[in-house]
């Protein structure tokens, strides 16, 4: 029965981790251009941050969950201007700066970022709260069993970010400098458009 739950919440974490958006583009992105350690790290964060949501979920925490959807609108303003300076960034972003071992990103600021922003999104904890209500056992959650479901979702949602930094790790030694800024370019775009949609959700 454990292990089945365990894997049952990896397979949720691995379908929640998968869908593109502005997360997996800045995993995407930070592993192009400085390397798959500040991917991974990226992916790390992101799947810390969805960990935390899940075990406010699991356990319960109405009060906690509360007062984070009583935030949203300045999460959402901060997730969007944080967005956006990626987006700009990247756009800005010198030829030189693109080459293969150009920029070598410290971890931890990258966790962190990651792991910060995706907090911003406190519907998440909505999203969980349904997986939960579909993985619950009969009895319900007992602290144990809620540590070890979340601990699925991290697994789950760890092994999509480990596969997307491997291969695009494989795919970096394959473009040129000029197709690395190209694609800096338009990550960045995108990415300055999440920022401005998410802005729009703070208002």
């Amino acid at each position: 029965m454990p292990l089945a739950l365990f894997l049952k919440a990896a397979g949720f974490g691995l379908a929640v981790a998968a869908p593109v958006g502005p997360m997996s583009l800045l995993c995407m992105r930070r592993c192009l251009g400085q390397g798959w350690q500040a991917g991974l790290a990226t992916g790390a964060g992101i799947a810390l941050g969805d960990a935390c949501y899940a075990l406010v979920a699991a356990l319960g925490l109405s009060g906690l969950s509360g007062f984070l959807l009583a935030q949203e609108k300045p999460l959402h303003l901060a997730a969007g201007l944080f967005l956006l300076y990626l987006g700009l960034r990247s756009w800005c972003r010198r030829p030189a700066e693109t080459a293969p071992g150009a920029v070598r990103a410290r971890s931890w600021p990258a966790l962190a970022s990651a792991f910060l922003l995706t907090l911003t999104n406190p519907p998440t904890i909505l999203m969980f709260a349904a997986i939960f209500t579909a993985l619950a056992p009969r009895n319900g959650f007992d602290t144990a069993t809620a540590v070890l479901t979340v601990l699925g979702v991290f697994a789950g949602s760890m092994l999509w970010w480990c596969g997307l930094v491997a291969a695009l790790t494989r795919l970096h030694h394959l473009l040129t400098p000029r197709a690395r800024l190209w694609i800096d370019r338009l990550a960045g775009l995108v990415l300055a458009g999440f920022g401005l949609a998410t802005l729009r959700r703070g208002f």
